[in-house]
């Protein structure tokens, strides 16, 4: 073997080495994943404005957790959780939804509670001269346009169809109806005009001064409402996401609901 061959295997050798070595000291001084790891919420769209207040709260309270939310109508939220959306926590603003989701085994067994409660107001723009006072006013000539929520996605759209049917309106409205995609954009209508009434929480309308309240919906007409919260099967963050929906229950956070005009539902 000459010596010319020896001095280029120990060249070889020595490359070698240095590449592993560099390799294996690159690999061990990546610093590890010091990110939180995310909380996904799918929340019906009229708690956007409370849990948005709340999250800086919930994420200062030691958890080591962020919160991320997905805010949409309930019925759109619970078929993107069938299809296998990545959610952790739902609350819906209606108990058809979680009852659907329930029914299909997703969620955690004894997580599910009532969180809150609402209630349902006819509103009108705050530049309106129509002066309603009534549901039953819905049926007069010049209003032209009633703004709710898709009956079969959005809970406050139900809500409505039960109190139009429960005071026997339906049918004189029904060519009135403008149907939104959730509850937020029920209310942009009435807001902007475009709809003469609108039927929608008054969580909502308290939180906008571009609207009147014209009328509470007698509790009598349509369901309980309620806004059940559960944590989901699919969720990797079990225990951390049952340990945010007891953080909802605490007083401070319970404070802030009722300034957005939600009831508590006591345990």
């Amino acid at each position: 073997m000459s010596h010319k061959y020896l001095k280029s295997l120990l060249l070889s050798l020595i490359v070698t080495v240095t590449l592993v070595l560099y390799a294996t000291i690159g690999q061990s001084s990546l610093p590890a994943n010091s990110q939180s790891p995310v909380l996904l919420v799918g929340a019906a769209v009229s708690m956007q404005k409370a849990l948005l207040e709340i999250t800086p709260l919930y994420e200062q309270s030691g958890a080591n957790l962020k919160v991320n939310y997905s805010f949409g109508s309930s019925g759109a939220l619970q078929q993107q959780i069938e299809q296998g959306a990545p959610i952790d926590v739902f609350i819906s603003a209606a108990s058809k939804q979680m009852n659907i989701l329930q029914q299909k085994s997703l969620l955690v067994p004894k997580t599910r509670i009532n969180l809150l409660a609402n209630q349902l107001v006819l509103v009108t723009p705050k530049t309106s001269t129509l002066k309603l006072t009534d549901f039953r006013q819905l049926t007069k000539p010049e209003i032209q346009r009633i703004s709710i929520g898709e009956p079969r996605s959005v809970p406050a759209g139900e809500y409505a169809m039960s109190v139009f049917s429960n005071l026997g309106i339906l049918e004189q409205i029904k060519s009135k109806l403008v149907l939104g995609n959730n509850v937020k954009s029920v209310l942009t209508s009435v807001e902007t005009g475009d709809a003469d009434a609108g039927v929608v929480y008054i969580s909502d309308a308290l939180n906008t001064d571009r609207v009147v309240i014209s009328a509470i919906a007698d509790r009598r007409l349509h369901a309980l409402i309620v806004y059940p919260i559960a944590v989901l099967k699919s969720s990797k963050i079990l225990e951390s996401a049952k340990k945010y929906i007891k953080f909802l229950q605490t007083k401070p956070v319970q404070v802030i609901f009722k300034k957005y005009g939600f009831g508590i539902v006591k345990p």
